[in-house]
């Protein structure tokens, strides 16, 4: 958990310390819902660590990315995503396969397996998310969902109702 004070603490003080109460609310909820997350992924018929789930998402989402480019999206050197590439092409999850028009680039691309890896990760992850938010009053629930809404926008640097960025 991310509160490290005593009782009270989560008291505003200022006008800006009204945020910051929210804000680690928020975080321990976050860090609540990574476990559940985590522990989900874990539930799947072939286990892979965070870091190789991220690269299968990276890699369905921009499918033909060269080993740099991976590299750089997870922020890691490319030896680290070689090795990870390695793992996850003997598991099956991944082809390396000659560019078509650039004979010395490598595109890494998903096979159906790592596809079919993937889609059970995320339907096992919203089977767990379901089961816990039956256990919510459905204004609760109706509540966080419009919060979420309004946080991806902010987030995103649009407000929900408007088609442009906030000023």
């Amino acid at each position: 958990m991310t509160r490290l004070g005593g009782i009270g603490d989560d008291q505003p003080n200022g006008p800006g310390d009204d945020l910051l109460a929210v804000a680690r609310e928020i975080a321990d909820a976050v860090d609540g819902l990574a476990n559940l997350w985590a522990v989900a992924a874990q539930g799947a018929s072939l286990r892979l660590s965070p870091h190789q789930l991220r690269a299968l998402r990276i890699l369905e989402a921009e499918p033909g990315l060269n080993l740099t480019t991976l590299a750089e999206g997870m922020e890691i050197g490319p030896p680290t995503a070689s090795r990870l590439c390695d793992r996850l092409e003997a598991a099956g999850l991944l082809e390396r396969l000659l560019h078509p028009h650039k004979r010395r680039e490598v595109q890494l691309v998903l096979t159906g397996r790592g596809r079919q890896v993937l889609s059970e990760v995320a339907e096992r992850r919203s089977q767990v998310l379901a089961m816990v938010l039956a256990g919510m009053d459905p204004a609760a629930r109706e509540a966080l969902r419009r919060g979420m809404r309004a946080f991806l926008s902010a987030q995103d640097g649009t407000d929900a109702g408007t088609e442009g960025p906030l000023p």
